[in-house]
């Protein structure tokens, strides 16, 4: 896996290796995504829930976001991100939490431009954190959520309404704007 564009481009991302229970973002995925906010990524405060590897924040920071906020609660998936961060020389635009996603984004009082959340499929969990992320989110922000196919989704969570779906095989990625902007062009 790779950084696709920006100040990193081409390096190589470590991920978790062996029983880990992890499903990275797919290249086609992770292109479709940043070709879709590609405008709305530099000076921005991005957060990357459920990092996993971190490679999706990691992509903002290279494409000229302000910082970006990696959240996993996996000590594992923390400590590779460290090291994918040091490899990009990212580290000083990025803060590293480990730390339960729904009980952090409840405390926090930190607000986002852009938040991408790839939460563990069919569990429900996209359920619960939306609208914890919703009400943490600046007015013209944007939600990217990424999906099994049959993850049941709502078409609003606070004032974040549904503004565009797509598919990639068994995968859904779904983009959320404040309803004030659904269907504009930030």
């Amino acid at each position: 896996m790779r950084v696709i564009t920006g100040s990193a481009r081409g390096r190589v991302l470590e991920t978790l290796k062996g029983g880990d229970i992890v499903r990275p973002t797919t290249d086609k995925v992770k292109e479709a995504v940043f070709s879709s906010i590609q405008f709305e990524i530099e000076g921005r405060d991005f957060i990357d829930v459920f990092a996993g590897c971190g490679q999706m924040g990691i992509e903002a920071l290279s494409r000229g976001a302000k910082s970006a906020l990696f959240l996993d609660a996996s000590k594992k998936s923390i400590a590779v991100i460290e090291r994918n961060l040091k490899v990009t020389n990212l580290q000083p635009l990025a803060t590293v939490v480990c730390a339960d996603s729904i009980a952090y984004l409840k405390n926090t009082v930190r607000e986002f431009d852009v938040a991408f959340l790839d939460p563990p499929y069919n569990k429900g969990i996209l359920q619960e954190i939306m609208p914890i992320i919703a009400q943490r989110m600046k007015k013209t922000g944007v939600i990217i959520c990424e999906s099994a196919l049959n993850d049941k989704i709502l078409q609003k969570y606070y004032k974040f309404t549904l503004d565009r779906e797509r598919t990639y095989g068994k995968i859904r990625v779904s983009t959320y704007r404040h309803e004030d902007f659904v269907g504009t062009d930030m």
